[in-house]
């Protein structure tokens, strides 16, 4: 599964976050643009559903469709108190939680999220660009290509997600 990883050397970015991060303004349903390779998504029509589970604790559903089929995780984030852009993302009881960092996002359009697995003199680099409708403009992309090119993140790897409204269209049935 070292394929589908983006393996770095050294440690993980210290990458500047959201200033101000608002979760009430992220919550709701975004649709991913690009991602960069994991061996946790295989197919295209991702989307992400954010929603407020209790004070501080926010309820996440990702939803993909791969091989004809849909498949959905449900989780949790909790937003650091410090940084409310550094949220930690629960999905399985026994497994540690997943760093979800805000770099970017209007809250409008478009958000850019990294994530990143320290492994000592190597580090595992995820990142997804996000917008609310399924397409963004090719300068919004440019520019959060260049935040991730300023945290050393590969964005030649980046992989386009198709959502494609007939080919996605079973999702919204």
């Amino acid at each position: 599964s070292f394929l589908l990883k983006v393996i770095m050397p050294g440690r993980c970015p210290n990458a500047a976050v959201q200033e101000k991060f608002d979760a009430a303004r992220y919550l709701g349903k975004w649709f991913e643009i690009q991602r960069l390779p994991n061996s946790f998504q295989l197919g295209h029509c991702c989307t992400a559903t954010y929603s407020l589970e209790s004070a501080g604790v926010v309820g996440v559903l990702n939803r993909e469709l791969a091989n004809g089929t849909i498949s959905e995780i449900n989780g949790i984030a909790k937003p650091s108190p410090i940084e409310p852009a550094k949220l930690l993302v629960y999905f399985f009881e026994d497994a540690p939680p997943s760093p979800y960092w805000v770099l970017s996002t209007d809250y409008d359009s478009y958000a850019l999220v990294y994530s990143c697995t320290d492994l000592g003199v190597i580090h595992v680099d995820f990142t997804w660009i996000l917008s609310r409708t399924p397409t963004l403009p090719e300068e919004t992309l440019q520019e959060l290509h260049n935040i991730l090119l300023s945290n050393k993140v590969q964005v030649n790897k980046l992989l386009s997600t198709n959502q494609d409204e007939a080919y996605c269209s079973v999702m919204n049935q």
